[in-house]
């Protein structure tokens, strides 16, 4: 069941970068964020409202946190990146999730912390600058610049599955995705209502399909995939759960190079030593 889960998971996580790509074709990066906030929101609002009343006061800053640092900020983040970056390059360095996740448990959260997998660390840091400084062949330090707002993404997934985990476990998947997106959605739709988003829907050529692949984005890669990320969580460790970044990487390669991407030999190189820092990290004990 959780490896299913894991396959699943980066299946619909892969194809959220090209998603992004297109809808950034008409819409601008803060648009898009906010538009995946508020669809996800929409499309899980029914099990929040049902969800409400057995919610424990206690526990409202943690969907909270959750909502900001699993959803918000990341939707925003991943956005803005890839107005410079290929999707394919923003898939491989959201694998930085795994190490993040198990820094954020060992230094927020008390969870041990072995040298092999502080090595793992370091080895899958090393390969984020390889890749983020290979830019399109050169030295390209826009593109150092814009694969930062991804690894400060992951570093709040990394966050927010330690706190799903060790704060909000006992609550099911669908409650604690739901109302953790209910936390957020509202503010994304006051923030969409300032923009040009209306304007472009009724006056830009292709913006009901660019609206089109932002609501797939929302529904499968935010809304269900939150679910089934949950439930993993719950039925096996933050570790484990993050493992979908072994199969996540090829995905959003794959979906790149079919839409014309070009990927250079340092991006392979720099997807490898990732990689083997990812794997290190969850076979060092």
């Amino acid at each position: 069941m959780a490896w299913l889960l894991v396959v699943i998971l980066a299946l619909i996580w892969g194809t959220s970068f090209i998603l992004i790509k297109k809808g950034l074709v008409v819409f601008a990066s803060d648009e898009v964020g906010a538009l995946r906030m508020v669809i996800a929101c929409a499309a899980l609002l029914p099990f929040a409202i049902q969800n409400l009343p057995k919610v424990e006061p206690s526990r409202w800053k943690f969907l909270l946190g959750t909502g900001l640092l699993g959803n918000f900020f990341p939707a925003f983040l991943f956005a803005i990146a890839e107005t410079r970056l290929a999707s394919g390059l923003a898939g491989v360095l959201n694998s930085l999730t795994a190490l993040f996740t198990l820094l954020a448990g060992a230094l927020l959260f008390g969870q041990s912390i072995t040298w092999l997998r502080m090595l793992g660390i370091a080895i899958g840091i090393a390969g984020t600058a390889i890749l983020i400084f290979s830019g399109n062949g050169n030295a390209d330090l826009d593109n150092m610049y814009y694969g930062l707002y991804i690894v400060l993404a992951t570093i709040f997934y990394g966050i927010s599955a330690n706190i799903i985990k060790h704060r909000l476990q006992g609550m099911k998947a669908i409650a604690v995705s739901s109302l953790a997106l209910l936390t957020v959605g509202p503010v994304a739709l006051l923030y969409l209502l300032t923009t040009d988003f209306v304007y472009k829907l009724q006056h830009v050529p292709g913006a009901w399909e660019a609206l089109l692949y932002i609501a797939l984005l929302a529904v499968f890669s935010t809304a269900i995939a939150l679910i089934l990320f949950n439930r993993l969580i719950q039925i096996s460790t933050t570790l484990f759960a993050s493992s979908t970044t072994y199969l996540i990487p090829v995905v959003a390669l794959m979906w790149g190079v079919l839409d014309g991407e070009t990927i250079h030999v340092w991006h392979y190189a720099g997807m490898l030593v990732i990689l083997l820092g990812v794997f290190i990290v969850n076979r060092a004990r």
